[in-house]
C-alpha cells in the first residue's frame, strides 16, 4: 500500500494500520506491504482479468451493517465481475478512505472478513491505500484473475435465437434491503434473515463462471438489477431480449412476499444485488447447461430469449409486454 500522509483508525496511524491489519493478508507478491507496488506473474497461454469496484456507505451499504459482511461484500461483487468473464480469481488490490470515528475495532473486524474470504475464494492481497476521510466510508477493491486466452466470455456475443439463462434466484436482495430499511414487516424472522442475508452477502458464482467457458455466448453479472444488465447485452451485442416474468427464478422467501405484494414480481427484475450471471447460449446447449447447474449445486433457470432488434422487453405469461419505467439501478 503505498505513501499516504493521512491517518484511519482511532489509534492507529496508516502504517501500523497496515502492519497491523492488513499485512498478514498480502501474498508473495504482495511483498509484505512494504514496497511501493506488487509484482504478480502471468502463466503462458493466459490473460489477466481484471475489474474495480466501489462502495460508499449509505449508497450500497448501511453504516451499521456489520464491518466483516462489509468486507465480504466489497471483495465478492468484484469477483462476481470475474466469474462474468470467465475468469478464475487470483489477486486483489484495496482502497480504503475510513473516518476516524470507525476506530481500530472496525477495521479489525473488515480484516477478519476479508481473511475469513481470502480462505474461502483462494485469493490474496497484493497491496493499495488507506487515507482517512470526513466521510463517508468509501472503499474500493480491484481483483485480477486469469482465463485461457481466447476463451474469456464477452458481453457482445449474444446471438439471435440464443436463450437467456440466469443463475441463482432474483430479487432476494431488493427485498433484503427493503427490510433493513422497515419494510415487510409481517415476514417471519427466518425469511427475513434469509432475504437480508443476500443483500449483505452475495454469493459470486466463481465456479460457474469459468465452467460456461465455451457454452455462453455472453455473460454478465446482474448488479444494476437483470433487466438493466441483459439491457447492457443487447447494447453491446446488438440484438434485443424477451424476459418472461413467470420464468423469473424466485426463493421461498420471495414468493412469500410476492404472494402478499402480487405487483412485487415485476420490480425484482429490475431490483439491484443480485450478483448472479445472466447468459445467453444456444438452444441446444440447454441441457449441458442445466447439467453443470446440477455437478456445481448452483440453480440455473432458463428465462427468455434473444432476438433480432434492440432493447428488452419483459412479458407475462401470454407474451403481453409489461411497462418498466425504469430497468435498474442508475449511478447518475
Amino acid at each position: 500500500m503505498v505513501n499516504s500522509p493521512h491517518e484511519g483508525g482511532a489509534a492507529l496511524g496508516e502504517f501500523e494500520r497496515i502492519r497491523r491489519f492488513f499485512a498478514p493478508l498480502a501474498g508473495p507478491g504482495g511483498l509484505g506491504l512494504v514496497d511501493d507496488a506488487a509484482l504478480a506473474d502471468c502463466r503462458t497461454g493466459y490473460r489477466l482479468v481484471m475489474t474495480a469496484d466501489a462502495m460508499v456507505a449509505g449508497v450500497h451499504f448501511l453504516p451499521e451493517d456489520p464491518p466483516d459482511l462489509v468486507a465480504k461484500k466489497l471483495l465478492r461483487v468484484n469477483l462476481s465481475d470475474l466469474a462474468a468473464m470467465g475468469a478464475r480469481p487470483l489477486h486483489y488490490l484495496l482502497t480504503t478512505a475510513l473516518p476516524i470515528s470507525l476506530g481500530a475495532d472496525w477495521v479489525e473486524e473488515f480484516a477478519r472478513g476479508l481473511g475469513a474470504d481470502q480462505q474461502l475464494y483462494g485469493v490474496d492481497l497484493l497491496g493499495g491505500d488507506s487515507v482517512s476521510t470526513p466521510g463517508p466510508t468509501t472503499l474500493s477493491l480491484t481483483a485480477i484473475g486469469e482465463v485461457a486466452a481466447g476463451t474469456e466470455i464477452r458481453r457482445s456475443g449474444a446471438r439471435p435465437g440464443d436463450e437467456v439463462w440466469v443463475s441463482g434466484t432474483i430479487g432476494d436482495a431488493y427485498i433484503g434491503l427493503g427490510i433493513l430499511r422497515g419494510g415487510y414487516p409481517e415476514l417471519d424472522d427466518e425469511n427475513r434473515a434469509a432475504l437480508v442475508r443476500r443483500f449483505q452477502l452475495p454469493e459470486p458464482r466463481v465456479r460457474l463462471g469459468p465452467a460456461l467457458v465455451c457454452i455462453a455466448h455472453a455473460m454478465i453479472d446482474i448488479s444494476d438489477g437483470l433487466l438493466a444488465d441483459l439491457g447492457h447485452i443487447c447494447e453491446t451485442s446488438h440484438v434485443a431480449a424477451i424476459v418472461e416474468l413467470p420464468a423469473l427464478p424466485m426463493s421461498a422467501a420471495a414468493r412469500r412476499v410476492a404472494a402478499l405484494e402480487p405487483g412485487i414480481a415485476a420490480r425484482l427484475a429490475i431490483g439491484g444485488d443480485d450478483y448472479e450471471l445472466a447468459f445467453t447460449a444456444a438452444p441446444e446447449a440447454a441441457e449441458t447447461i442445466r447439467g453443470i447447474g446440477a455437478w456445481l449445486d448452483v440453480a440455473v433457470a432458463r428465462i427468455g430469449r434473444i432476438e433480432a432488434g434492440q432493447g428488452v422487453r419483459l412479458v407475462d405469461a401470454t407474451g403481453r409486454e409489461l411497462f418498466v419505467e425504469v430497468t435498474g439501478y442508475r449511478h447518475f
